[in-house]
């Protein structure tokens, strides 16, 4: 009677017990006292349940709830979320490659192909104006040979980049998004030290074509790209959140590419092809250390036991992912992501096909360029990142995406006709005013894109899309070499012409897309109402 008196007076003294605190002697029997004689164990092993129960309990007494207890330990969480620094060093090292690549092969092919000296610190570009001078024969076979050699180097690279991207990008939904981002990055790593070999041993400059397809086998640009936006979109909960900041990384590609560009003809001057690719290759060894170290991963890994699965039985497995993406979509669905993958892959394949034709194209005549005028163009190209991103942030407050995708389409129709007729070094840098909105497709697809499908199929779509850009982009900047090889000697603008006509692709499916209704709220509804259809089958 007297000890059943001060528990009463403990618990007055106490207060009432709040609901957490019920919760938890509920759920921790080891709190509570109780008469029963304890039942002897046959077994010394504690049972999974039991196990459980004690962690759980242990948890509470440390103030500490079960999930957060596992959040708090998991060793992601040490790590930096953060992958726009990967995203930064590795545009920095894709624009600075890309120009650096094709004006010191023109030079080799320059030198090789005749007894013209090129050089290097005029103001003016190795360029005849006079149809009738022999100079101007040889720089038009200069110019053949060069989008010849150019295309050879994207074909060599065509098979094991399309494969090595779809399976690592399709894998990564169940190993993390930083694998296929290691093994790109060591891939391109490889290709930059290699570059700075063949520059500095002046070894024939048709071993880049070995380089490029050995360094495939790693991935691409396409497959480092695909993992970082489906990286972003796994941290992003709401839709309307999926737009904003896949633009933001698209301005932050297009901030860098720009001052990359501007800079990349003084690097030239300044440095030489030796020096320059040197620096590619620090910046991108340093990227990798990032995402080694530093880059945490939002996907945890699977257990031990799928690790050990048969290699058959894998690539079983993400091509039944990829079948399943579509099969157990609705009627309307599966047609509308046909259709948004359709409009996004011809608008790539124009606009990834047509930009190597640049550079070709203002180094011959009339506009004979030189290597910090091509800087300046390339920095004006660029410059469209920032605009379609304060495009997209502006134009998302009064209408929806696919009017956005509509704008980016025809002004860059525009500026395809415009460079078609530009003969003056003015013309040509107004006529990069209507790429101002080129970007704009690229992220509000990838956005709409996202939308349409489940959060777990995000590492499938984004595998799907990697695939095909780079099917795209290489089979893209071979048939605009060499159409332009082919039509370079009596009209030089056809090139663009043409991709201004094929433009109108992408115009009449997104035209499609819009008379089925596109909706980006009903489509959410879309998802939700099939997965509780599953659910309940």
């Amino acid at each position: 009677m007297l000890s059943w008196l001060r528990q009463s007076h403990r618990r007055a003294l106490a207060g009432p017990r709040t609901d957490r605190q019920r919760h938890r002697s509920a759920k921790c029997p080891l709190r509570r006292r109780s008469s029963r004689p304890v039942p002897r164990r046959t077994s010394l092993r504690p049972s999974p349940q039991s196990r459980e129960e004690a962690e759980g309990c242990a948890g509470n007494r440390a103030g500490v709830t079960p999930d957060t207890e596992n959040t708090a330990t998991y060793p992601g969480n040490m790590k930096i979320l953060f992958v726009e620094p990967a995203i930064f060093l590795s545009a920095f090292a894709m624009t600075l490659t890309g120009p650096l690549t094709t004006q010191y092969v023109y030079r080799r092919i320059w030198e090789e192909t005749g007894n013209y000296t090129f050089s290097s610190d005029s103001n003016i570009s190795e360029c005849e104006k006079n149809k009738s001078s022999p100079i101007f024969a040889f720089q038009e076979e200069v110019q053949k040979k060069v989008s010849r050699f150019n295309l050879q180097m994207d074909i060599s690279g065509l098979i094991p980049g399309l494969v090595s991207t779809f399976i690592l990008l399709s894998i990564s939904d169940h190993y993390g998004r930083k694998f296929p981002m290691i093994l790109s990055s060591v891939g391109a790593l490889a290709t930059s030290v290699w570059l700075c070999l063949l520059c500095y041993f002046a070894f024939p400059f048709q071993l880049l074509i070995a380089s490029t397809f050995v360094g495939a086998f790693c991935g691409n640009y396409t497959t480092f790209w695909g993992a970082c936006f489906a990286y972003i979109v796994d941290q992003c909960k709401e839709h309307k959140q999926k737009t904003i900041r896949i633009a933001i990384i698209d301005f932050l590609v297009g901030l860098v590419t720009g001052l990359t560009g501007l800079l990349s003809g003084y690097f030239i001057r300044g440095l030489g092809f030796g020096w320059s690719f040197l620096i590619i290759a620090v910046s991108l060894a340093v990227n990798l250390i990032y995402i080694l170290f530093f880059l945490g991963d939002p996907v945890k890994e699977f257990s031990s036991q799928n690790v050990t699965m048969p290699c058959s039985e894998g690539f079983k497995n993400l091509f039944y992912r990829t079948y399943m993406l579509f099969k157990n979509a609705s009627s309307k669905r599966r047609l509308l992501l046909c259709l948004l993958l359709f409009t996004m892959i011809t608008y790539f394949f124009v606009v990834i096909g047509i930009s190597p034709i640049f550079i070709l194209y203002e180094l011959d005549s009339p506009l004979c360029w030189n290597e910090v005028f091509i800087g300046y163009g390339s920095a004006l190209n660029s410059a469209s990142f920032l605009t379609s991103f304060l495009g997209i942030w502006l134009f998302s407050y009064c209408m929806e995406d696919i009017h956005m995708a509509f704008i980016g389409i025809f002004t860059t129709m525009t500026g395809m006709a415009m460079t078609a007729f530009a003969k003056t070094t003015l013309m040509m840098f107004l006529a990069r005013v209507p790429f101002l909105f080129t970007v704009v497709p690229f992220s509000v697809l990838r956005s709409m894109l996202s939308k349409v499908v489940h959060s777990t199929e995000q590492g499938t779509l984004f595998a799907c899309i990697a695939f095909l850009e780079t099917l795209g982009g290489v089979t893209a900047v071979s048939t605009f070499n060499g159409i332009y090889s082919v039509t370079v000697a009596w009209y030089p603008g056809f090139t663009f012409l043409l991709s201004a006509g094929l433009l109108l692709l992408p115009a009449i499916s997104l035209c499609v897309v819009k008379c089925i209704s596109w909706n980006e709220g009903s489509y959410e509804l879309l998802i939700q109402e099939e997965s509780s259809e599953d659910n309940r089958s």
